[in-house]
């Protein structure tokens, strides 16, 4: 992966500085001799590499000086600049030679990009673990979607089960109160009637001369039936003999009676007593 980043960048620089190096010479060969051109030119392309390797020799070592990069690009300015003095004083290809010229800055930005990459690399554990964790936390929000997915289309189930069964004990409901409603206008038809009325005449005037029975209707719901040892008319018993009578039964079997088993037989065997006279009795004997 290093070889990605640094080996473009070494052959620009390469190209830069062979190119810095030939105009040097050509444009100023004919001005000045040429190994005065020659030096310039060498002088040029070795301190931009001078600046470059002590720029990687700090990157190395994870350091990093503004001065230094300072003087390296302020070498590729220069060697960019006598490029295009160059070009513009060429008495032919100009174009070619100013298209050319942009190489001393390319090849400083490309080693910009490998110093980026440097700093950024990660080994190769590094890498790995993080495809890892990466790779775990897609699974997880799959199996979470495919959970919620799941959990949604059981609850739509259930929900469509609990409808259809709701509406099915809403249309038997329905059904059975139209039957009733039907018995019932029926029944009341029935007992309404003239003709009813003068053949329950007609059957019980033989027993009970002038006496028409009362034919109730049935009641449509439920119902609770009261005993009519619940209902006194008048305090039979006195507060003393009741507490005699209550103490008796309730002491009739070991363990005592609770009051409801107490009450029971109390009405069983006859006796009467409003149901407040006889759980104030329980009281004061219990």
């Amino acid at each position: 992966m290093r070889g990605k980043t640094v080996l473009p960048a070494v052959a620009m620089t390469a190209v830069s500085m062979v190119l810095t190096l030939a105009v040097v010479l050509m444009w100023l060969g004919t001005a000045v001799p040429w190994p005065v051109a020659l030096v310039v030119g060498l002088g040029i392309d070795g301190g931009w590499l001078a600046t470059l390797a002590y720029e990687r020799r700090l990157a190395a070592q994870g350091d990093h000086s503004r001065t230094v990069t300072a003087v390296g690009w302020s070498f590729g300015l220069i060697a960019t600049g006598v490029l295009i003095a160059h070009a513009l004083t060429a008495e032919h290809s100009v174009g070619a030679w100013l298209a050319v010229a942009w190489l001393p800055i390319a090849a400083k930005a490309l080693w910009l990009v490998h110093g980026l990459w440097e700093r950024t690399a990660l080994t190769p554990a590094a890498v790995g673990a993080i495809r890892g964790i990466q790779q775990e936390a897609r699974d997880e929000a799959a199996v979470a979607r495919a959970r919620l997915r799941a959990e949604a289309a059981t609850e739509e189930t259930r929900l469509t089960a609990v409808t259809e069964a709701g509406a099915r004990v809403a249309r038997v409901q329905s059904k059975t109160a139209a039957t009733l409603a039907g018995a019932w206008s029926t029944l009341e038809a029935a007992r309404d009637g003239e003709d009813t009325g003068r053949a329950l005449t007609s059957v019980t005037a033989r027993v009970t001369p002038g006496v028409t029975p009362a034919w109730e209707l049935p009641v449509w719901g439920p119902m609770e039936p009261v005993s009519s040892l619940a209902l006194e008319t008048g305090p039979a018993l006195t507060d003393d003999a009741l507490d005699v009578l209550v103490d008796d039964i309730r002491h009739s079997q070991t363990p005592p009676l609770s009051y409801r088993e107490m009450a029971v037989r109390f009405r069983t065997n006859g006796h009467s007593a409003s149901e407040v006279r006889l759980r104030a009795a329980w009281k004061r004997v219990a």
